[in-house]
């Protein structure tokens, strides 16, 4: 059975075929090489695709291309009825779209100005021309999302697909563990904040009468861990892209102007306008964080101590003390279970988690509550939290009963790709299709042939 996927990455395809094209010496012929209703399919999207393909360590296969086309058959059939159903896809989620896109490209490649070197364009020219490519993935995306937004696996399901699975085919499943956890955020006084504010005062100062580079300054104070080796620059982003506050400060400043001390909960920021780009500018930052005291931090680890005592005693449960006195938003009403956010679980695999979460809780036993240990939240805030271990599995098989999310979300998976194989028999038979006669003794391709139109 064949797998239908969303062809997410064109647009990176093509700018790696545009950036890599010397090395890789690809002549692309542009012909039509398939049709479905009013959507073409050129031979040169096949070539992107397949080049996609070899640049990530494929063998040359031939055979590939006739893969490639029928998931393009696919996607065009899909976006053909997106446009009779009148699905909809907004401005505004497109330019969400392509500025999340080109961020990730940016950050990929190391930099905007590098980024347009290689293609020879800005990226307000690069995101008119893809702006026509992402809009038609959305709509396949939501289209698809419409034909399988009622498709459930009940119990039977999970079952059955299990069952159907070749005994020597099942994965094997590393140890994995489900932890639970409670934060306290270590209290900053407003004297800590003072010192952080009069330290970025003097800096600034100290910038604007010339005793100091704000690129220099950033590279050896700033503690923002992504930006510090740049001088503290952030490269491009819009409105809606940053902390509000961040952003008010950024947008009303001119180029080589630099802020007041802005707070964020990432901290305490002067920033610097580098340029502006249209509705989208590129700041340089210093960020100084307070330092906690000794005295705050034996504060909160006493706190968790007598938090843990009464777990013990049987006083409160790790559960009720997670929802009751936990500073972390994400964890504190769902038992402290913490998400592992590569697959949405709440199991994490012992050989790809955390190295020093691996550390803290890998002497624990079932049920054993860890001392305080330090950790930092997602805004980098100094924190201290207990663990506990509230299940784990050894290297094993994988079974319904200890992996039954995984294989609930793989027999969904193939449920939902069932589904749209069905939409996809019926909506074909209705559809103008025409394939390139190269194409037609494909064996990918022998579903689809019969209904090429004149054949």
């Amino acid at each position: 059975m064949k797998i239908i996927r969303n062809i997410t990455g064109i647009l990176f395809c093509m700018m790696l075929l545009n950036s890599f094209s010397s090395k890789a010496q690809v002549k692309i012929l542009d012909q039509v090489v398939g049709v479905v209703g009013a959507n073409v399919i050129l031979q040169s999207d096949i070539e992107s695709q397949y080049q996609q393909f070899l640049l990530q360590g494929g063998q040359d296969n031939p055979n590939m291309r006739c893969e490639i086309l029928y998931q393009m058959l696919i996607n065009k059939l899909l976006l053909n009825q997106a446009v009779l159903d009148s699905v909809e896809v907004s401005s505004t989620q497109v330019d969400e779209e392509l500025d999340k896109r080109m961020r990730f490209y940016i950050q990929q490649i190391g930099s905007q100005k590098l980024l347009e070197e290689r293609m020879g364009k800005s990226v307000i020219e690069l995101k008119a021309e893809f702006r026509t490519l992402i809009k038609d993935q959305m709509l396949t995306q939501q289209m698809q999302q419409k034909i399988t937004k009622d498709v459930n696996a009940s119990p039977s399901d999970v079952k059955n697909y299990y069952e159907h699975i070749p005994k020597d085919s099942l994965p094997r499943i590393e140890s994995e563990f489900e932890i639970q956890q409670i934060v306290k955020n270590i209290a900053v006084t407003e004297e800590q904040k003072k010192t952080v504010r009069d330290k970025l005062e003097e800096y600034k100062q100290d910038i604007l009468k010339g005793k100091r580079d704000f690129v220099a300054t950033a590279t050896l104070y700033s503690q923002d861990p992504g930006s510090y080796k740049k001088g503290g620059e952030l490269g491009f982003f819009g409105r809606g892209d940053m902390q509000p506050s961040f952003e008010a400060a950024a947008f009303k400043l001119r180029p080589g102007e630099i802020s007041d001390i802005v707070e964020t909960p990432y901290g305490f920021h002067i920033l610097q306008l580098i340029e502006r780009r249209g509705d989208q500018i590129n700041v340089r930052h210093i960020l100084l964080r307070p330092k906690v005291s000794d005295e705050n931090i034996e504060i909160a680890s006493k706190f968790l101590d007598s938090v843990r005592t009464e777990i013990n005693k049987g006083t409160i449960t790790f559960t009720d003390a997670a929802q009751r006195f936990s500073d972390d938003a994400d964890t504190k009403y769902n038992a402290g279970l913490m998400q592992n956010t590569q697959d949405g679980t709440t199991k994490f695999d012992a050989t790809t988690m955390d190295k020093t979460l691996f550390f803290q809780i890998d002497q624990l036993k079932l049920g054993e509550i860890s001392k305080p240990v330090s950790y930092s939240d997602k805004e980098q805030k100094a924190a201290l939290r207990l663990l506990m271990v509230k299940s784990k599995t050894s290297p094993h098989t994988a079974n319904l009963k200890d992996d039954y999310q995984k294989i609930r979300n793989a027999a969904l998976s193939d449920k939902q790709n069932l589904t749209l194989l069905d939409w996809v028999k019926k909506k074909r038979a209705e559809t103008y299709v025409s394939i390139n006669k190269d194409y037609l003794k494909c064996d990918a391709l022998k579903d689809w042939v019969k209904y090429v139109a004149g054949k």
